[in-house]
Protein backbone atom coordinates (compact mmCIF):
# COMPACT_ATOMS: atom_id res chain seq x y z
CA UNK A 1 0.00 0.00 0.00
CA UNK A 2 1.14 3.06 -0.94
CA UNK A 3 0.52 6.33 1.29
CA UNK A 4 1.61 10.28 0.97
CA UNK A 5 4.06 10.91 3.72
CA UNK A 6 2.23 13.90 4.40
CA UNK A 7 -0.78 11.49 5.66
CA UNK A 8 1.96 10.82 8.62
CA UNK A 9 1.25 13.91 9.81
CA UNK A 10 -1.10 14.20 13.37
CA UNK A 11 -1.39 10.39 13.25
CA UNK A 12 -1.21 9.17 16.92
CA UNK A 13 1.53 7.56 18.30
CA UNK A 14 1.57 4.20 20.40
CA UNK A 15 3.98 1.53 21.34
CA UNK A 16 3.04 -2.48 21.11
CA UNK A 17 2.00 -2.18 24.91
CA UNK A 18 -0.58 0.67 24.23
CA UNK A 19 1.64 3.39 25.59
CA UNK A 20 0.71 7.01 24.06
CA UNK A 21 4.03 8.60 23.01
CA UNK A 22 2.88 11.83 21.08
CA UNK A 23 2.06 13.02 17.29
CA UNK A 24 3.44 12.79 14.49
CA UNK A 25 4.99 16.54 14.32
CA UNK A 26 7.63 15.94 10.97
CA UNK A 27 8.98 13.45 8.81
CA UNK A 28 13.08 13.37 8.39
CA UNK A 29 13.84 12.40 5.08
CA UNK A 30 17.23 10.52 3.96
CA UNK A 31 17.15 12.09 0.68
CA UNK A 32 20.72 10.08 -0.86
CA UNK A 33 19.05 6.79 0.62
CA UNK A 34 15.85 7.84 -0.76
CA UNK A 35 13.87 6.34 2.13
CA UNK A 36 12.46 8.04 5.86
CA UNK A 37 14.99 8.45 8.25
CA UNK A 38 12.62 8.84 11.30
CA UNK A 39 9.37 10.95 12.50
CA UNK A 40 9.52 13.82 14.72
CA UNK A 41 6.83 13.48 18.10
CA UNK A 42 5.01 16.64 18.79
CA UNK A 43 2.22 16.81 21.55
CA UNK A 44 4.64 14.23 23.87
CA UNK A 45 2.87 12.87 26.16
CA UNK A 46 4.56 14.86 29.21
CA UNK A 47 4.09 12.03 31.47
CA UNK A 48 6.68 9.88 29.79
CA UNK A 49 9.32 12.62 29.45
CA UNK A 50 11.28 15.10 31.14
CA UNK A 51 11.02 18.31 29.25
CA UNK A 52 13.37 20.39 31.23
CA UNK A 53 15.42 20.90 27.77
CA UNK A 54 13.41 19.16 25.63
CA UNK A 55 15.08 19.28 22.37
CA UNK A 56 12.63 17.03 20.52
CA UNK A 57 11.80 13.52 20.44
CA UNK A 58 12.44 11.75 16.76
CA UNK A 59 11.88 7.67 16.36
CA UNK A 60 13.48 5.61 13.79
CA UNK A 61 12.07 5.15 11.19
CA UNK A 62 12.94 1.32 11.95
CA UNK A 63 11.37 0.87 15.15
CA UNK A 64 8.08 1.47 13.50
CA UNK A 65 5.84 -1.84 13.47
CA UNK A 66 2.80 -0.60 11.70
CA UNK A 67 1.07 2.79 10.16
CA UNK A 68 -2.12 2.66 9.90
CA UNK A 69 -4.96 4.92 11.63
CA UNK A 70 -1.76 5.05 14.49
CA UNK A 71 1.52 4.52 14.10
CA UNK A 72 2.78 2.12 16.24
CA UNK A 73 6.38 1.44 17.27
CA UNK A 74 8.49 -1.74 18.84
CA UNK A 75 7.75 -1.13 22.80
CA UNK A 76 12.08 -0.70 23.96
CA UNK A 77 11.62 -1.24 27.85
CA UNK A 78 13.06 1.82 29.69
CA UNK A 79 12.84 4.11 26.61
CA UNK A 80 10.66 5.89 28.57
CA UNK A 81 10.37 7.98 32.08
CA UNK A 82 6.92 6.76 32.74
CA UNK A 83 6.83 3.43 31.09
CA UNK A 84 7.94 0.67 34.17
CA UNK A 85 10.37 -0.85 31.60
CA UNK A 86 10.13 -3.98 33.85
CA UNK A 87 7.20 -5.48 31.89
CA UNK A 88 8.12 -8.18 29.24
Amino acid sequence: MEAQITDLFGLQIYTEKGMFIGEVEDVVIDVDGKKIDSVVVGKVNDQLFELKNFKGLKIPYRIISAIDDIVLIRHLPGAFAGGSGSEE
